[in-house]
């Protein structure tokens, strides 16, 4: 029997974690230098979200074993490239915009794990509980930058950088825990062939 082609699922994984690493770096740069630009902020921020969009659009259609990383990543990945965008094309004046829809992106995100973790213990997956401990601290974080319980823009900045360090984190444990891959994986639809058979004369 035919079995499914892997290189989607491969790719989706380890674009998953190069882009876990990227916020990871990202939110320790925003955390340690947090006088950093308005103009540097969105540019690097609108890029790395259209790029974790198109990562997640192909996690959804490659159909790892489990399905839970990607499960919600079709809408999920249209959003994040549809924000990077927007944030590309005025990276200034909608950094107060940034905030906002980050935050309320990473707590979104951060939802999603939680159910991604409950399937996972289901699953008998045994690393369930550290994505539901990190979801529920990205799930606070992200809460955090929506209300942003400071004005000054250098500890916004600080907030926003822990809020991507948290993400990146996150969905580095979700990719390497929870994305299974086999050489052998079936196809969903099993192809069966048919054969006419004639009546017999009565």
């Amino acid at each position: 029997m035919k079995t499914r082609c892997t290189i989607p699922m491969w790719a989706a994984k380890t674009g998953y974690i190069i882009m876990s690493l990227v916020f990871c770096t990202a939110g320790v740069v925003f955390m340690a230098k947090p006088d950093l630009s308005a103009s540097l902020i969105g540019r690097v921020l609108g890029v790395a979200m259209i790029l974790f969009g198109a990562v997640k659009l192909v996690g959804y259609f490659s159909r790892d074993l489990y399905r839970l990383a990607f499960q919600y990543d079709l809408g999920f990945g249209l959003l994040l490239i549809a924000l990077g965008v927007l944030v590309l094309i005025r990276p200034t004046q909608v950094l107060d915009f940034i905030f906002t829809a980050l935050g309320v992106a990473v707590l979104t995100d951060g939802l999603y794990k939680v159910q991604i973790a409950v399937d996972a213990r289901r699953f008998g997956i045994s690393t369930w509980w550290l994505t539901l401990a990190l979801a529920i601290a990205v799930g606070a974080v992200g809460l955090a930058l929506v209300f942003r319980p400071w004005d000054s823009a250098r500890l916004l900045t600080i907030l926003l950088g822990a809020a991507l360090l948290a993400e990146g984190v996150l969905n580095l444990c979700v990719a390497v825990s929870t994305v299974k891959i086999i050489n052998h994986q079936q196809p969903d639809v099993i192809e069966v062939t048919s054969y006419e058979v004639e009546d017999e004369p009565l």
